[in-house]
């Protein structure tokens, strides 16, 4: 079956399963799946369920599709994502980016555990993407391209769309929280970095370093669905701190910030809703 079938039949899965029509939705990583929870009118459709869909495998990472109510706006929200380290292809672990998509999804909001590089980090802090780095040594789209997704070539000029990011740093300074701003290096994992490969990665201009997020976003840019990321600053990487690194830190430290995790996501919701409606 072609890819654009299997991501049809997951959509008419989900029109069918439910009667919301997000324009919004949420992918939740590591240790920040507590969002989905707290979501107004939920529907909670687990992943095994969805036609195609990718089941995870990791710790943190709950597996459901939650469509629901936040703030008056209609939002989609993956709690959880599978990775290519899980060895899932790219195709696979961009799917769900598809389905939603084209399920109707303008604005995409991604978050994920991330290990601190620049030296004026703390682990605890959030950090806006302001852009990335593909470290992962292949690219979801490699192969045929299907028109209709997107074109054969690009723009990746503002992978992190420059509206999204404003509302969040806008909404991070009402709320008083002290956010980062700053580059995203996504490698393959699953070992963590040497210390040789963080002093590479600071070289070469990255604040942040994890095993996600850049697929899907170089997927949503195809689709013209617009992004926005934001990194939990777990831990501080290999090198930068002389802490061993460990899934039960990044985990600990997700369950730490999850309450200005949260009031920035809903601080973020309505205001990229009102963005919507001027477009």
């Amino acid at each position: 079956m072609m890819d654009f079938d299997k991501v049809r039949d997951a959509v008419e899965f989900l029109n069918a399963r439910t009667s919301a029509r997000p324009k919004i939705a949420l992918v939740l990583g590591s240790g920040l799946g507590a969002f989905a929870d707290q979501v107004g009118k939920r529907e909670v459709i687990p992943y095994s369920e969805i036609p195609n869909f990718p089941k995870s495998t990791v710790e943190g990472h709950s597996g459901n599709l939650v469509i629901g109510n936040e703030g008056g706006t209609s939002i989609a929200v993956m709690q959880g994502r599978v990775h290519f380290y899980e060895g899932y292809s790219m195709k696979e672990v961009t799917f769900p980016t598809k389905v939603l998509a084209r399920f109707g999804i303008k604005h995409l909001i991604l978050t994920n555990a991330a290990g601190g590089i620049n030296s004026r980090f703390k682990a605890g802090r959030l950090m806006i993407i302001e852009d990335h780095l593909n470290l992962q040594s292949t690219n979801p789209l490699i192969g045929p391209n299907e028109s209709r997704f997107g074109p054969r070539f690009f723009d990746m000029s503002e992978a992190y769309n420059k509206k999204m990011r404003e509302i969040a740093l806008s909404s991070a300074r009402r709320l008083r929280l002290t956010v980062h701003r700053g580059v995203y290096a996504a490698l393959t994992g699953p070992s963590y970095e040497t210390p040789a490969e963080i002093r590479m990665l600071k070289r070469l201009g990255a604040d942040a370093v994890g095993m996600s997020t850049v697929p899907e976003v170089i997927v949503a840019n195809h689709m013209g669905v617009k992004c926005l990321g934001i990194s939990c600053i777990t831990n501080m990487a290999a090198g930068v701190s002389k802490e061993k690194i460990n899934h039960e830190e990044v985990m600990l430290t997700g369950e730490r910030v999850k309450g200005d995790f949260i009031r920035l996501l809903r601080a973020i919701i309505p205001a990229v809703a009102s963005l919507q409606g001027r477009q």
